[in-house]
Parts: C-alpha cells; sequence; structure tokens
C-alpha cells in the first residue's frame, strides 16, 4: 500500500516546520535540561496555538480530534526539532481524561489551549518533567490519581529529559481510566517523534559530510559513507509508512511495530551520525547531541524494542475468529 499525506496535512507539517525553526529550539533544549523552562514555556504555548495538542481532544472539549495521523504529522515535526518536554505524555493524558465527562470538562480544555502540561506515569516509577508540568497523573492499582507533587528530578541519558518520582497518594479521578487505549497513543507519539529525530540526524549529517575534506575531497564523496547513509535512509523510509498506517488503525500490535522499527532506525541513525561526525559528535556543546540523546532514550521510552516486539507477536499468535 502507498502511503502519501494530502495537501492539508503536508501544509500543516510545513507551518510547524517554519515555526520550530524560528523558535531556536537547541537554547531552548539547553535552557530545559538545566531546569529553565521559560522558554520552554512559551514554545508550548505556540506548539498549543498551533492546535497540536487540539488533535488528541474530542471537539465537545474545545479540541479538534481525535486525529491519530495529524498527531503523527505534527508528532515527526516535534522531534525533527527536538522540542523538549512531555509531549507524548500530553498526548496520553487526554485520553485517560477522556470520561467521565466531568473529569473531562475539568481538565481538556486546559490541556488542549496549552494552558496545562500534562505528566504521567504509572505508581513507583519516573515520571517525565514532572519539575515542570502543571498536572501530575499517577496510574495506581486503584485507577488514576492526580499526584500531590513529585520528588527531586534524576540524571537521565538525555538531558533534556528530567526524570521526577511522583509522590504517592492524591486525588482519585478514575477507577478505571482507558490505560491500554492511551499507551496506544503514548506509543504512536514517540514512535513519530523518533522518526523526526533519525530525520534530522540523517540531514545534519549529510551536510556535515559534504562539507568536511579529508585527502583533499569531501568525505561524503567516499563509497563507505555514502553506504552507511543510504542505510540509514533506507531503514527511517521503511519505517514512516509503518507511523502512518499505525496511526490509521490505531492497532496496538500495529503501533508497537511502528515503535520497535521507527526507534530502531532512529538509533542506528544516531550510530551512524556519530562515527561520521567523528570527535565533534561526542561533544555536549555540539548540537548533534541534542538528537543524539534524545534517540536513545525514546528507543525505551513507553516500551523497549523486546517488549513492543512481543506485543507484535502476541497479536499474531492469537486465533483468528
Amino acid at each position: 500500500m502507498r502511503f502519501l499525506l494530502d495537501s492539508d496535512q503536508r501544509a500543516f507539517a510545513a507551518s510547524l516546520d517554519a515555526m520550530l525553526r524560528s523558535a531556536e529550539t537547541p537554547a531552548v533544549i539547553r535552557d530545559w535540561s538545566r531546569g529553565e523552562h521559560t522558554s520552554g514555556r512559551k514554545l508550548w504555548s505556540r506548539i498549543a496555538e498551533a492546535g497540536v495538542f487540539a488533535l488528541a481532544v474530542p471537539e465537545a472539549y474545545d479540541g479538534v480530534g481525535p486525529r491519530p495521523v495529524e498527531v503523527a504529522v505534527a508528532f515527526v515535526e516535534l522531534g525533527r526539532h527536538a522540542v523538549p518536554g512531555p509531549l507524548a505524555e500530553t498526548v496520553a493524558a487526554a485520553v485517560l481524561l477522556t470520561e467521565p465527562d466531568a473529569l473531562a470538562e475539568r481538565f481538556l480544555p486546559r490541556l488542549a489551549a496549552g494552558e496545562s502540561m500534562v505528566t504521567l506515569a504509572p505508581e513507583g516509577s519516573y515520571a517525565l518533567d514532572g519539575d515542570a508540568a502543571t498536572t501530575q497523573l499517577s496510574l495506581t492499582p486503584d485507577g488514576l490519581r492526580l499526584a500531590p507533587g513529585h520528588a527531586p528530578a534524576r540524571p537521565s541519558l538525555d538531558p533534556a529529559r528530567r526524570l521526577t518520582p511522583l509522590l504517592p497518594g492524591g486525588e482519585l479521578l478514575s477507577p478505571a481510566p482507558p490505560a491500554d487505549r492511551a499507551l496506544t497513543w503514548a506509543r504512536l507519539a514517540t514512535a513519530a517523534q523518533a522518526l523526526g529525530v533519525g530525520l534530522a540526524l540523517l540531514d545534519r549529517t549529510v551536510a556535515y559530510v559534504r562539507q568536511r575534506t579529508q585527502f583533499g575531497v569531501p568525505v561524503g564523496s567516499f563509497q563507505a559513507v555514502k553506504h552507511r547513509l543510504a542505510d540509514a535512509k533506507i531503514a527511517l523510509e521503511f519505517a514512516r509508512p509503518l507511523v502512518f498506517g499505525a496511526a490509521l488503525t490505531m492497532s496496538p500490535a500495529d503501533v508497537a511495530a511502528a515503535k520497535t522499527a521507527t526507534c530502531e532506525a532512529a538509533y542506528s541513525t544516531a550510530r551512524t551520525a556519530l562515527q561520521l561526525h567523528g570527535a565533534i559528535g561526542y561533544t555536549a556543546e555540539y548540537d548533534l547531541s541534542l538528537w543524539l540523546t534524545k534517540a536513545r532514550a525514546l528507543r525505551t521510552a513507553w516500551g523497549g524494542p523486546d517488549e513492543c516486539r512481543s506485543v507484535v507477536l502476541n497479536a499474531r499468535a492469537r486465533p483468528r475468529g
């Protein structure tokens, strides 16, 4: 099957790309990594004004969704620019807070408008950016709770992904939240982010090997370099239709397969980018590092490769009625 975005979806992606290019995201990412959230909150508001969070919120609560394909389109661009913050978590929270109506009315309009930044995590694990989020949700054995706060942030492989343990207790919001459906949305958003990260790493590396010379010629003219870049390009392009195909079906198995393919492709592209940049690629001061660490972190966010492969295999093993 050939999957192509329509003209409105392509225009939406282009407008997000233009907006994020003008936002100087590397500076925002570095501020966020230091726990300075002012520039990140401004960028969050601009993303909300573009309608990104409203895509996961039903129309009855000031949203335009749920529209998973458009969410995937948006998150590719957010990953391409390595935007920090609990992005996938906010989308998943929109799903968790959809029922009952009183809960949706309380939280979703502010979420869609970008006035609230939501993070969530299973009880006992680490929440992303709990120190920046205005709403912290905890999935406990008795349901979805509004966490009363968070402990200090812990170090993370990606400095821009600040991990915070949520404090126990808090108001019980729902005894039976749609956790499985929210997980599927979180994985879709993460897969799309990873695809954008991989594409950005590839673009930056291609540009670098064209201008770096050795023996008087561009490094990009060497056959071995061309092969490495071609392998990265093929892996990302094979992963792309899996993301948008999964967004159409929203099958947990399809989404898990897309997440595995995109995250592995992005991680492989990150390794290629690091090798072809040479010693400069290892330096935290060089902007490439902002995408390198994110590719590694997204690989295990919301279920690592083994867990996602198990979802796919278990779905295939079930007898069909």
